[in-house]
């Protein structure tokens, strides 16, 4: 089925054509959805984050009358703001990611940090190496599961972790 087929259907009879749609493209979102939470969230969670890419796919669409371009670029934008958006839900729920998970790692003992100011600085080191820390330091995932989840190499997992933490080093004894 085509995109204009699709967009015909989702327009003309909208249960159907959302069932397609799902059927379509559920591998494909399912994908997205495990790369970017597949060490933050449970299975059911990532499920229950697919279920509500459809849902926010099938709203937008009816709001522009289903007048998209690309229904895989279409959902593949929606699918990375929704998981952007649990991360950061789970995120502000962890809270601060804590000082003492952190401090076998930062040499520098004469200041100590608080958990804000380690957060702060761990989220301005930017993706994917924020999301690396996370993963890492805060959820306790191995290198070679945060490589396999990212799409990365080992190695180039330890070297991002290697640099961020002299990154890391530098802002904390900045501030």
């Amino acid at each position: 089925m085509t995109d204009k087929e699709l967009l015909a259907l989702l327009r003309d009879e909208p249960q159907r054509g959302l069932a397609e749609a799902v059927g379509k493209y559920s591998a494909y979102v399912l994908k997205i959805a495990y790369t970017k939470l597949g060490g933050l969230c449970s299975r059911e969670d990532i499920e229950e984050a697919v279920s509500d890419i459809f849902m926010a796919f099938y709203k937008s669409g009816q709001s522009c009358g289903f007048e998209i371009r690309s229904v895989t670029a279409y959902i593949s934008l929606i699918a990375e703001r929704h998981c952007l958006n649990v991360f950061r839900k789970h995120k502000r729920q962890a809270g601060s990611i804590p000082l003492d998970e952190l401090e076998n790692v930062l040499p520098s003992k004469a200041d100590p940090y608080t958990g804000a100011e380690l957060s702060d600085a761990l989220c301005r080191l930017g993706e994917p190496d924020t999301s690396i820390f996370v993963r890492k330091y805060f959820f306790g995932q191995k290198s070679e599961e945060i490589a396999k989840d990212m799409d990365m190499k080992t190695n180039t997992v330890n070297q991002r972790i290697s640099r961020g933490l002299k990154k890391l080093r530098k802002m904390l004894e900045e501030e």
